[in-house]
């Protein structure tokens, strides 16, 4: 017996199920996660149960919200824990690489455990693991695709939100 519920979200970057649970959000998946989570751990589909969530996230999406207000409640390690909270430093619109991250919680030298860490984050997008470049500013591996991990990082740049507005002009 479970306490999660989730809910599925269409965007732009295909369906998104948010996962969360009494303490908060627990996890946000793409439809082809890599690695693929748990979905025996989702609990109930309800929607109305994480309706802040996926407004929130629809507000991300067209351009509305630049953070999020949510309660998160990520399992993981303490390692992990520490590196998923320096990427909610990150700021809308930028990246950062690996070893800034590795550097920013105190172990510069951790730049592959850090690469890990970020490949296991569970709440993509609200815990922004697409902002994390390589080193050269070199799109790296995401849970999404890389195609994914350019659309979010063009519509935080503004490039989506104007190819979107030019073409409603059109």
């Amino acid at each position: 017996m479970t306490d999660t519920k989730h809910a599925i979200v269409d965007t732009p970057v295909g369906a998104v199920t948010i996962v969360g649970g009494a303490a908060g959000i627990q996890g946000l998946y793409y439809a082809e996660h890599r690695p693929a989570p748990d979905e025996t751990r989702f609990g109930d589909r309800d929607d109305a149960a994480l309706a802040d969530a996926a407004e929130q996230l629809r507000a991300y999406f067209a351009g509305e919200r630049t953070t999020f207000d949510l309660a998160l409640d990520p399992v993981g390690t303490p390692f992990q824990l520490r590196v998923w909270e320096a990427l909610r430093e990150i700021p809308y619109g930028e990246t950062r690489t690996y070893g800034w991250i590795a550097a920013s919680i105190g172990q510069p030298t951790a730049v592959r455990a850090v690469g890990l860490a970020n490949s296991r984050n569970p709440i993509s997008i609200v815990v922004p693991c697409h902002r994390v470049v390589g080193s050269s500013g070199k799109l790296t591996g995401y849970a999404g695709g890389l195609v994914c991990k350019r659309t979010l990082l063009d519509l935080e740049s503004g490039a989506l939100l104007d190819l979107v507005a030019r073409e409603s002009l059109a």
